[in-house]
């Protein structure tokens, strides 16, 4: 990478450089179809870079016949006519010592053949229909291997695809195309495709090695893939056994081979692993008008023991430049110890230690709470936790004054979450459930805090460069009154991630001049996301809340509305996010608007 000064176009040119201008003309002069020979051609894409001589030049030249050439046999045509001219002459007759002009002059000829069709498309030894859902595969005539369908090359492709695969999901690793013929018959516009699937022994899974580990205990790796010796084989166990060593964050390397398969139907299976280094830290930060600016910290230690149990300590500070007392900062200071695998490979064992000071508008909270509970994984989509949980807090307002709680709860978390993107969702829905119930020792209350949170996104366009995002999020707290409960227990809104435009936590139940936690919530957001360009996008949005004062929100208090636009800077780590919003409807003591800096679309 250049940083400063400009990059010498001639540094990567081997030989004598040679400029060269191209023009690319295509019969019919169509829009889809010079694309298409565009996005083929070298020569068109490397146009701004010299050539590596008149040999170099001549070389790309013949490249790129065949590049433009499959290129037109993904349209299905099969029959057309390319020239590639330099300097007048024709590339593929040129010799490597051709002396030509500079800049040469390229010209790339391409008159389009007629569009052929599916003659024949047969797939000979296809899989017996399956017995179960869980094998079911795409058949080949569902993506267009069919006759009279267009012929492109890439549906012959995706056919051999499922057809292997159908195979596959029964229990045949081995399958594969033993014999494939495709003939374009120039004289009807038909390709005519006929392919044999051989599938190969059946198989069930033999005893499972690990190669590569270091201070992992291998019996550890072998259990986490649950590939159990005698089932049978299943494409979608060695992708879940992939998933789950993927996630225990230890190795930089992973590779799950599938060995032969022996007379007696046996396939030993071998993962092969590199593993990180033990530790790792990272440092991050967010900035808005409202809460001022955030910092954060973490200390990540791998592999405790062998069983990829990881220890993270994390510290943060926030609230800086709202005010310039450090007493009024917020800090965060936590332990988390988990172990992954402690009953069964989707089950880990998470404990944790968290001492934390937050000053907010409504409360000020000095607050230590340990928790020690499970999470499993029921399948890819869907997961769910359970806890139990001990919290000594001391809570600090202007209407109740200050107050001390000592909460025991019993925390659970439903998620299913189907999107394609975490950081940047196009596709899917996201669902979670939590239900909280609890016993608060000091004032003798036993409560239930509920809530429930759903997302849906839709896009569309090319690339689905266009997004619709949908959020909702109600909430209810029940049995315990509201002045005697934890106000962290209490429902707010506003914020970032909630109503922008409004201060974090600024909304809630008006009490004279102050406002308090409630009892019931009710959030909702909408955007529509667009990309300019690969890394431009803008988002227009709205968002509303309300918190009330009773178990069933009942609307009694006003719905606050905010509305903004947002820039979007797309990076390998997720969109870089930058809000602006207003509230359309503040009350006396709401920001005329409020500016959010983050990582990660809003939600």
């Amino acid at each position: 990478m250049t940083f400063f000064g400009k990059k010498n176009p001639n540094e990567d040119v081997i030989g004598e450089p040679i400029d060269y201008k191209v023009d690319i003309r295509t019969v019919p002069d169509e829009r889809g179809l010079r694309s298409a020979v565009q996005g083929a051609s070298d020569l068109y894409n490397d146009r701004k870079k010299p050539a590596s001589g008149a040999a170099g030049l001549i070389a790309k030249a013949r490249s790129d016949y065949k590049s433009i050439l499959s290129a037109l046999y993904a349209r299905a045509d099969y029959g057309p006519v390319i020239h590639i001219y330099i300097d007048g002459k024709e590339a593929a007759g040129l010799p490597p010592d051709t002396e030509l002009a500079s800049p040469a002059q390229v010209q790339v000829v391409v008159t389009a053949g007629p569009d052929f069709t599916f003659g024949d498309a047969n797939v000979v030894n296809a899989a017996p229909p399956p017995t179960t859902y869980r094998d079911k595969v795409d058949s080949p005539k569902s993506a267009g291997f069919a006759r009279g369908e267009p012929a492109r090359s890439g549906v012959v492709l995706k056919a051999n695809q499922l057809a292997t695969n159908a195979w596959r999901q029964q229990g045949y690793p081995k399958a594969k195309i033993a014999e494939q013929t495709a003939v374009a018959d120039h004289r009807t516009d038909r390709l005519n495709v006929n392919m044999r699937v051989d599938q190969g022994p059946h198989a069930r899974y033999g005893l499972v090695s690990v190669e590569g580990t270091g201070r992992m205990k291998p019996g550890f790796v072998a259990k986490q893939t649950d590939l159990k010796p005698g089932e049978e084989y299943d494409p979608d166990d060695i992708k879940q056994a992939n998933d789950r060593l993927t996630k225990l964050d230890v190795f930089k390397s992973l590779n799950i081979q599938e060995g032969d398969v022996g007379p007696n139907g046996i396939m030993p299976i071998t993962v092969k692993v590199q593993e990180r280094k033990l530790h790792r830290f990272g440092v991050g930060g967010t900035y808005s008008t409202l809460d001022g600016l955030g910092l954060n910290a973490f200390w990540l230690h791998r592999d405790l023991f062998g069983h990829a149990e990881r220890l993270r300590v994390d510290g943060a500070v926030g609230g800086i430049g709202e005010t310039s007392n450090p007493k009024d900062f917020d800090y965060s200071l936590g332990v988390t110890f988990t172990r992954p695998g402690i009953f069964d490979p989707d089950t880990d064992l998470n404990a944790s230690l968290l001492g934390q000071r937050q000053v907010l508008d409504p409360y000020t909270e000095t607050s230590v709470e340990a928790r020690l509970g499970f999470t499993h994984t029921f399948t890819p989509e869907l997961t769910g936790q359970i806890a139990g949980s001990v919290k000594r807090a001391r809570f600090k307002d202007d209407y109740f004054g200050t107050r001390d709680f000592l909460t025991i709860g019993l925390p659970g978390e439903l998620t299913y979450d189907s999107r394609d993107n975490e950081l940047e969702p196009t596709q899917g829905f996201y669902i979670d459930g939590t239900a909280e119930p609890f016993y608060e020792i000091e004032y003798g209350n036993v409560g239930t805090r509920l809530t429930a949170e759903g997302r849906t996104y839709y896009g569309f366009g090319k690339n689905d460069r266009v997004v619709l995002a949908g959020r909702a999020k109600i909430g209810s707290l029940v049995g315990s009154p509201l002045d005697e409960t934890p106000p962290d227990m209490l429902f707010f809104a506003g914020g970032g991630n909630s109503v922008r435009g409004y201060d974090y936590q600024g909304i809630g139940v008006r009490r004279g001049d102050d406002e308090i936690g409630g009892r019931s919530l009710f959030e909702g957001s909408l955007e529509v996301r667009t990309k300019i360009t690969n890394s431009i996008g803008i988002v227009g949005f709205a968002d509303a809340g309300t918190v009330g004062p009773d178990p069933y929100l009942d609307f009694s208090q006003p719905l606050r509305v905010g509305a903004g636009v947002g820039l979007r800077y797309f990076t390998g780590l997720g969109p870089i996010r930058l809000d602006v919003a207003v509230p359309l409807n503040p009350g006396p003591d709401d920001p005329d608007f409020g500016l959010y800096v983050g990582i990660g679309e809003a939600f």
